[in-house]
């Protein structure tokens, strides 16, 4: 189908009569540009050129320096391969979360919480789907697994702004975003970082919960009452009473928070969260396994870093290990254990199945 057209212009369909009249012409950068600094809360983030970037660009006609940041990351192999990396479950089913649909989720909780407030909602996006890219296969585990061999030890955000995404040359927003989305993080410097932080707790929370109710591990009267009686038993209340509570807590108050009853429920939903789903002894039985073969291939690929992709090899040479943490860290769940397969000579018996750790 090459689409339908008088010679002169093409069309998607024949019968289409679709018109629009731009006043001014394209809407390229520097006009959305204008329309942030008119229309954005004071205090957003406001694009601008090319973008404040390690590296200087030219900045591009169309979009501004955070929709090209998004569009980096919507098209990175990092991005793609969170598909197959663990949230909770390892090798999940079609109807379980992974990381790829938890940074979709978290992006969705971010943008409304973005909208609702009128600051960046772009940057806002960015940050939020490119906030877990540091992560290993198998979840939390990865990073108790490569902690043995990171001076100072690993953590997925900073990993994932300073070693994963580099290549893609962000925006300082958006990396300081990434990089300081965990609670343990200092502050990010932007209001939409502050708000990326929020989603993903509240995203999770949420989400985790509903997929061990799905998995038969719990149900939604194990959830304590006062918990239930603040934010109802669905994902669906529960999302919109923890999103409500922060716009009405900025409105009346002016500090990105949650009122205190609300936030004492999250807190509340992320302990029972750990204690009846992330931390169950099949779960650390799981994780125990995800460190041992994640481990175990680092060490292989420092003994024979030949085995590693020929772009691997330049890195190798100057740090072997730090490579081949890169390399096993960008490995989906699946991959990660066939190599300990093959390399490593596991039996297929003792790779994991079901629910694992991760939060």
């Amino acid at each position: 189908m090459a689409g339908h057209g008088d010679g002169a212009i093409v069309r998607a369909h024949r019968d289409s009569d679709a018109r629009l009249r731009l006043p001014r012409g394209v809407v390229g950068r520097e006009a959305r540009e204008e329309r942030e600094r008119l229309l954005l809360t004071p205090g957003a983030a406001l694009a601008e050129g090319a973008g404040n970037r390690a590296l200087a660009e030219e900045p591009d006609p169309e979009r501004t320096c955070f929709e090209r940041d998004r569009d980096r990351i919507v098209h990175s192999a990092a991005f793609r391969r969170l598909a197959g990396k663990t949230q909770v479950t390892v090798f999940p089913t079609d109807h379980q979360r992974t990381r790829l649909t938890h940074a979709l989720e978290v992006a969705q909780v971010a943008t409304s919480l973005a909208r609702g407030l009128g600051v960046n909602v772009t940057l806002a996006d960015a940050m939020a789907l490119g906030h877990d890219c540091g992560h290993g296969p198998g979840g939390h585990a990865s990073e108790e697994a490569f902690d043995a061999f990171i001076p100072g030890g690993y953590d997925h955000a900073t990993w994932g702004s300073d070693v994963v995404l580099v290549p893609l040359n962000l925006c300082a927003e958006t990396l300081d975003g990434i990089r300081n989305h965990s609670w343990s993080r200092p502050a990010p410097f932007t209001l939409e970082g502050e708000l990326v932080s929020w989603a993903d707790r509240i995203a999770y929370c949420a989400h985790d919960f509903e997929d061990a109710v799905h998995a038969g591990l719990v149900t939604v009267d194990d959830l304590p009452r006062d918990i239930v009686g603040v934010v109802g038993g669905t994902r669906r209340e529960q999302l919109a009473t923890f999103v409500r509570s922060i716009l009405t807590t900025v409105a009346e108050t002016g500090v990105i928070g949650m009122d205190a009853e609300v936030g004492a429920a999250l807190a509340g939903m992320r302990t029972f969260n750990y204690e009846r789903i992330y931390t169950r002894p099949e779960s650390v039985a799981q994780s125990d396994a995800v460190i041992d073969v994640l481990r175990g291939l680092v060490e292989y690929y420092c003994e024979h870093p030949g085995a590693m992709p020929e772009e691997y090899e330049s890195l190798a040479e100057a740090d072997r290990v730090r490579t081949a943490v890169t390399y096993v860290g960008g490995m989906t769940d699946r991959f990660a254990f066939e190599q300990a397969e093959f390399l490593l000579g596991w039996d297929a018996e003792r790779v994991p199945k079901g629910i694992g750790r991760g939060a």
